[in-house]
């Protein structure tokens, strides 16, 4: 066996911190030196790490975890009020982006309708655009103490609704492009999935509460809750992925929401926070960074990279702030749900793979869509530090965030073990 994979690690887990105080003293979240620390050891400078399958795979739980645990922290009255509005949000920070990043290729490459493949293309980049990672969000708003509330709970319950909207449209080029990749199904069974997936949902949901009446006699200590929610969080993640073509993160983020509204809520999210904060969630991080791989771009990708950043930025700004005004949300918090929607992340990589695999775009075109992952990942919670900072709030949220889960885990423990 190469043991090589623990020295990698404990360069992740020592870098990620490390990178993440220095941002804490300059009054940025931690998660934007985490990021930088991936981009920092891996090809693009130091290249002392490179990408393989253990680090995506354990970055993969990372994501799921975090994930899990915004659910779990979901005020579910909430979401019931602030369904319509994540719904408007989603919609019109799909079509501006979508519209955006298919007339950026155009404008660079063409706009040629009747070669159906690069129709294909075109829109497929404008489907790069439409989609929306909140794993980053999600840590920023933690970090600021802004998750909870009418406009954290807007961002996540429109994150969801853009990733149902996403595979929909997904599914649609892909078949219009008569795609080569295996994964490749009719737009019809696709809708099909996504309401079987729901279905699921609510089996889990149903299943959870039947177990959840079982005498605490039966299993003795309630400390056991964790490793079943967290057991939970992984079996419909992968469901998620495997059966219903949907998003593992998606599945992840149904799972807390079963679990918001029960009890050991707080101490399910004190447990499996140590575990993502201590491993997994650094590893997530720093995976990001690690994936940039922009060497070999010649000008013409350079520019159309730096032209669709650009795009890709307001487009999700406008088009979830103008959602967000419509709902009659104020100009701060319209501007920060803008801003939130920004981060692209791990999607859009997999809405690239994607691509690739059904044969629709080229591998020029990747060095453009990870400049455009990695960008946005990194700025939104610098942005998103920018607009909610509280002057009053700021030390308040900096301590919660080193103590907080401890605090946690030390009064769910006096409760949950007598």
């Amino acid at each position: 066996m190469d043991y090589t994979f623990l020295l990698v690690l404990a360069i992740i887990l020592a870098s990620t911190k490390l990178l993440g105080l220095i941002s804490q003293k300059i009054n940025m979240p931690q998660v934007v030196g985490a990021l930088l620390a991936g981009v920092i050891i891996g090809p693009s400078v130091l290249n002392i790490v490179q990408e393989n399958s253990f680090i995506d795979q354990v970055a993969e739980i990372g994501v799921i975890m975090l994930m899990f645990l915004a659910g779990i922290c979901t005020d579910f009255s909430e979401l019931k009020k602030t369904g319509l509005a994540s719904f408007v949000i989603a919609l019109v920070g799909v079509i501006i982006p979508m519209a955006g990043g298919a007339v950026t290729y155009g404008a660079f490459f063409g706009f040629d309708f009747s070669d159906s493949a690069h129709l294909c293309r075109t829109i497929f980049v404008g489907v790069v655009l439409m989609a929306t990672s909140v794993s980053i969000t999600v840590e920023t708003l933690r970090e600021l103490g802004k998750l909870k509330g009418r406009m954290g709970t807007a961002i996540l319950g429109a994150a969801i609704i853009d990733d149902i909207i996403g595979i929909v449209v997904l599914t649609l080029i892909t078949s219009m492009s008569g795609g080569k990749g295996s994964g490749t199904t009719s737009p019809f069974e696709s809708i099909i999935k996504i309401a079987l997936f729901f279905v699921f949902v609510v089996v889990c949901a149903l299943i959870v509460k039947l177990i959840s009446k079982i005498p605490e006699k039966y299993y003795n200590r309630k400390h056991r809750v964790a490793i079943f929610g967290l057991a939970v969080a992984l079996v419909m993640s992968y469901c998620a992925e495997h059966f219903f073509g949907v998003a593992d993160i998606t599945g992840a983020y149904f799972a807390g929401l079963i679990f918001c509204n029960y009890s050991p809520k707080d101490y399910i999210d004190a447990k499996v926070s140590i575990t993502s904060y201590m491993f997994f969630s650094p590893v997530f991080f720093a995976s990001i960074g690690i994936k940039t791989v922009v060497s070999g771009m010649d000008s013409t990708i350079l520019w159309f990279s730096l032209v669709l950043l650009v795009v890709a930025i307001l487009s999700k700004i406008i088009g979830c702030g103008l959602g967000a005004k419509i709902c009659k949300f104020t100009n701060k918090e319209s501007l920060a749900i803008g801003i939130g929607m920004v981060s692209r992340g791990e999607v859009a990589l997999i809405v690239a793979q994607k691509g690739a695999q059904a044969g629709i775009i080229d591998e020029k075109l990747f060095p453009a869509i990870v400049l455009v992952v990695i960008v946005t990942t990194i700025i939104t919670p610098i942005l998103l530090k920018l607009v909610l900072a509280d002057k009053k709030h700021k030390n308040k949220a900096q301590s919660e965030d080193n103590v907080a889960v401890f605090d946690a885990q030390n009064e769910t423990e006096k409760e949950y073990n007598g």
